[in-house]
């Protein structure tokens, strides 16, 4: 089991962790559901469904979206599944929203889910979007993972009962309860029903098991793929250029025909033809891009080192000016038009010199039995008596953490930059050595962060090869996992029902 927060997750495990801890501070609500553009009235890739069963109003399970094993304390445990209080508020009729394969989703499971989503950004502080907008993006979240969960059990993937339980006595001890009965008893003070809540930790342990068995055989990566990225960051090429790319996505189901991917070609190009006259690129990503947050955000994908885009994004780009419109390029995924936004010389990007933080931390997870303001307030207290002398750093990391790293006083060890999530390494970075951060909020739960020095390290061969591996296998991760669940999604049977009159 790691000690760290893993540095770009691959796609499978992201997505449950992802799910199991809401949006991630800062990211808006596509963290918690992937798109808020309308779906269409009916998609069909499979026969007609069977009569579909009556609505029942279930508790949803936790969204399914992309760690690599390096999650703290995740890879051998199920994180506590954060669900929303029960309200007295009165309670929406219930009727059908989708049919994935005859299987329902409800009204219920899209509001309780939105719920969740919207309190989790209010704890946060962070922007909520519109509620259909959020709705919206909740509904294709849910009916991604209805597809996922069913062809996992039409593949004959089961969650057991010693399976299920493991998990539960997991969840009980990342919030310091001593038995699975407590963990029930804190569930259902939350006004949530134990056979809910067991169906949704059943459900996310059967993701997780789908994602690493379809994606983990995939990932291979070459000796002369390692060679040609050291090569190409020892040579000041993409490594030490920072790339703003905006995308446009016309997706390609698999197994699509000659004729379906003509039209769908001839689709892309004229969008690349309206971009390159001059139309709003963040308008015609919003009105025709199939990626994930379906153009919400302009298309825009961020200022990153190049090495960081998929080889075929650097390559299509390389001679392109700042503004150019570039493609319709051909991936797995499908067609893909891009916009060079922005492009940056790094020059200060280290050869095999690189910088590293050592770095411990106190981890509080997030569920029925701690929520995220609970958390924030123990770990503000935690910091008050660690600076007036009344507690010892190492020691409450010891007693308190629910990370992996607890037994080593919370030491996450030196760490280069790139191998914690964001919010956590935003953090870190923020801080001299000898000081402790405010709580900080990740899609692990809530830290508190302590930094005990910086260093400067020389890379050797064999650590640089390493590292290398390592980032081209995240990169392939997450290509992986995009075009996996696009192909989950596309073979699904799916009618959208409208609410009833």
């Amino acid at each position: 089991m790691s000690k760290t927060p893993p540095r770009h997750p691959s796609a499978w495990a992201l997505l449950l962790l992802l799910a199991l801890a809401g949006p991630a501070s800062g990211q808006g609500a596509a963290d918690a559901a992937p798109s808020a553009k309308k779906p269409k009235a009916t998609q069909k890739s499979r026969p007609a469904p069977r009569k579909a069963p009556a609505a029942k109003p279930a508790a949803a399970p936790a969204p399914a979206p992309a760690s690599a094993s390096a999650a703290p304390a995740a890879a051998a445990s199920v994180p506590a599944v954060a669900r929303p209080a029960a309200s007295s508020a009165p309670r929406e009729a219930d009727y059908i929203v989708a049919l994935v394969n005859s299987e329902p989703v409800t009204n219920q499971e899209v509001r309780a889910r939105m719920a969740r989503a919207q309190r989790q950004l209010s704890e946060r502080g962070a922007p909520a979007p519109q509620a259909e907008a959020l709705r919206q993006e909740i509904l294709e979240r849910l009916i991604a993972e209805r597809a996922q969960l069913q062809y996992a059990r039409e593949t004959g993937l089961k969650v057991d009962a010693a399976a299920l339980a493991q998990a539960e006595l997991s969840i009980a001890r990342q919030n310091q309860l001593a038995t699975v009965a407590e963990l029930h008893r804190r569930v259902e003070q939350d006004g949530i029903p134990v056979k809910d809540f067991q169906d949704d930790v059943r459900n996310q342990v059967l993701l997780a098991r789908l994602r690493e068995r379809e994606i983990e055989p995939k990932l291979r990566v070459t000796d002369a793929e390692v060679d040609a990225f050291i090569r190409e960051q020892t040579g000041a090429t993409a490594a030490a250029i920072d790339l703003n790319l905006a995308m446009i996505l016309v997706a390609v189901p698999e197994g699509s025909s000659a004729a379906e991917l003509a039209r769908l070609q001839a689709r892309a190009d004229e969008v690349a033809r309206r971009a390159r006259a001059g139309e709003d690129f963040a308008a015609l990503a919003l009105e025709f891009s199939d990626a994930n947050n379906r153009g919400r955000d302009g298309g825009v994908l961020g200022l990153r080192p190049a090495d960081r885009y998929p080889e075929l994004f650097v390559r299509s780009v390389q001679r392109a000016r700042v503004g150019d419109v570039v493609g319709p390029v051909k991936s797995e995924a499908g067609f893909h038009i891009l916009k060079l936004l922005e492009r940056k010389q790094n020059k200060d990007l280290p050869e095999v010199r690189i910088p590293q933080t050592h770095v411990r931390h106190i981890l509080l997870r997030t569920g029925p039995a701690q929520s995220e303001q609970v958390a924030r307030q123990r770990l503000a207290d935690f910091k008050r008596r660690i600076e007036a002398g009344q507690a010892n750093f190492e020691q409450l990391a010891r007693e308190q953490s629910q990370d992996a790293s607890a037994a080593d006083g919370g030491d996450l060890g030196w760490a280069p930059p790139g191998q914690f999530v964001p919010e956590f390494e935003q953090a870190m970075n923020n801080l001299d050595p000898g000081q402790i951060s405010e709580p900080v909020v990740s899609r692990f739960g809530v830290h508190l962060i302590r930094v005990d020095g910086r260093r400067e390290q020389v890379l050797s061969s064999s650590e640089q090869r390493q590292l290398a591996r390592n980032v081209l296998r995240e990169k392939k991760a997450e290509e992986a996992f995009e075009t996996w669940a696009r192909e989950v999604r596309g073979r699904a049977y799916v009618e959208m029902r409208e609410p009833p009159r």
